[in-house]
């Protein structure tokens, strides 16, 4: 309950928003970001391995 309170005064959310064009698509670079690192985490979760079990089965 406390942190939204405690982000919100860190970040300035009331500033002009920021876009990138491309072509037709239009993107705020908030919304893009947050993309990126959900496609990083994507990758990362794809990379590392399951953990395994050393124990055989009897």
């Amino acid at each position: 309950m406390v942190l939204p309170l405690v982000l919100g005064a860190l970040i300035n959310l009331n500033g002009k928003q920021h876009y990138i064009q491309w072509g037709v698509i239009q993107i705020t670079v908030a919304n893009a970001v947050i993309i990126a690192l959900m496609i990083v985490v994507f990758i990362v979760a794809l990379a590392l391995p399951f953990p395994s079990h050393d124990r055989r089965r009897s």
